[in-house]
C-alpha cells in the first residue's frame, strides 16, 4: 500500500515529517510505501542531508501550503494545489490507500470529506481520540471535526467509535457513554437529553451518561460528545500533562533528597511519560469519511509521524470503513 503524507504540515515540517517517514519505512520492511507531498526542492533537500534517496519513498511536488491558523475552506478554495488537497487527491485518484497530516486540522477534515465523500449513512465524519487509561485506553469523539451537532449525529459518533474500538481496542460489545454532567437522563442540555433517548433504542451498548472523571477509569470503551466541547476536553487534558510535568521537574530540582528519589523512580516515570505521550499513538482518525485519514498533532516529531503511519496502515488493512458500512447497513434493518 502507499500512503500520502503531508510533508509540510505540522509546526516542525517538513524535517521531522520526513524524519519520520524515513522511520516508518525502516521499520515497516516493504509493507508499505510512503509519497511526501510537498515542495519537491524542499523534500529533497531533506532527503539528501538524511542520507540521499530512500527506497520506499516517493515525491509528489504541491506548491502551496495551508498555514495552520488560515480558514480551512478560504484556504482550500484558493489553494488548489496544497500540500492537503494533493494528497487527498492522492486518495481518491486510488494512487495512495490512506492520507496523514499533522497540518491544520479543519482543512484536512474538509479535503477528506471534498475528496472521499462520507460513508452512506453518517451524515458527519467525527475525529476519535485515544485516551490512555490503566486497561488499555477510552475512545473519545468528537475531538474537533464538528463545533455543532445534532442528536442524530452523537448517535452515529457512538457507532463509529463502537466499531473502532471493537477492532483496534479489541473491545467485545464496548461500552458507550454519552459526555453530560450527570449519571440521570434528564441531566444535561437539550442535546444530551435528546441523544440518550436515541441511544437508549439504538443497537450500541449505551451504558448511560458519563462525566468527565469517567473518561480515565475504565468505567466505559468509548465516549461521545459534540467536536466543540471534545476538542475543549483534549486540549485541557494536554494541558493538564504539561502541568503535571512540569511540577514533577521543579519538584525534583529543589534538593538533593529528591534528586536521588527521583534518580530510582526513573523507570516508573519514564512508564508514565510514554503512556501520556501522543507521540506513541501516533494520530487521530477520522472516523466517517469514505476513505482513511489520520490527523496528526500539530507538534508531531519524527517519533509521532513514524507511529501515525503505522495507524494508517492498521485502519486500512482493517477495512475499518467496509466493517462501518456493513455496521450502519445493520443497524437500518
Amino acid at each position: 500500500m502507499k500512503i500520502a503524507l503531508d510533508a509540510m504540515g505540522g509546526d516542525r515540517a517538513p524535517q521531522e515529517i520526513i524524519n519520520g517517514a524515513i522511520q516508518a519505512v525502516k521499520e515497516a520492511a516493504g509493507r508499505f510505501d510512503v509519497i511526501l507531498v510537498g515542495d519537491r526542492v524542499l523534500i529533497e533537500k531533506h532527503l539528501s542531508s538524511a542520507g540521499g534517496s530512500f527506497e520506499h519513498i516517493e515525491i509528489v511536488h504541491a506548491p502551496e501550503v495551508i498555514g495552520m491558523s488560515e480558514s480551512p475552506a478560504t484556504a482550500l478554495r484558493r489553494k488548489k494545489n496544497s500540500s492537503i488537497s494533493v494528497a487527498t487527491g492522492l486518495v481518491k485518484e486510488g494512487l495512495a490507500q490512506g492520507f496523514l497530516s499533522a497540518g491544520n486540522t479543519g482543512a484536512a477534515v474538509a479535503s477528506s470529506l471534498f475528496s472521499y465523500g462520507r460513508i452512506p449513512g453518517f451524515s458527519r465524519p467525527a475525529i476519535a481520540i485515544h485516551f490512555p487509561t490503566r486497561n488499555g485506553g477510552t475512545i473519545f469523539l468528537d475531538g474537533g471535526a464538528n463545533s455543532d451537532c445534532t442528536p442524530k449525529h452523537l448517535y452515529q459518533f457512538a457507532l463509529m467509535g463502537s466499531i473502532y474500538a471493537e477492532n483496534i481496542l479489541k473491545r467485545n460489545n464496548p461500552k458507550v457513554g454519552l459526555l453530560s454532567i450527570g449519571e440521570e437522563s434528564s441531566k444535561g442540555n437539550e442535546l444530551a437529553r435528546e441523544a440518550h433517548k436515541l441511544l437508549e433504542k439504538s443497537s450500541v451498548n449505551f451504558i448511560g451518561n458519563v462525566e468527565g472523571h469517567d473518561i480515565f477509569r475504565d468505567s466505559v470503551d468509548v465516549v461521545v460528545t459534540d467536536g466543540f466541547t471534545g476538542n475543549v476536553v483534549l486540549k485541557f487534558t494536554e494541558s493538564i500533562i504539561d502541568y503535571m510535568n512540569g511540577l514533577i521537574k521543579e519538584s525534583v530540582s529543589e534538593n538533593l533528597l529528591a534528586k536521588l528519589g527521583a534518580l530510582l523512580m526513573r523507570p516508573a516515570f519514564l512508564r508514565i511519560k510514554r503512556r501520556l505521550d501522543y507521540s506513541e499513538y501516533g494520530g487521530m482518525p477520522l472516523l466517517g469519511v469514505d476513505g482513511v485519514t489520520i490527523i496528526g498533532h500539530g507538534g508531531s516529531n519524527a517519533k509521532a509521524i513514524k507511529n501515525a503511519l503505522f495507524a494508517v496502515e492498521d485502519f486500512y488493512r482493517i477495512g475499518m470503513n467496509l466493517k462501518m458500512k456493513n455496521s450502519m447497513e445493520a443497524d437500518r434493518q
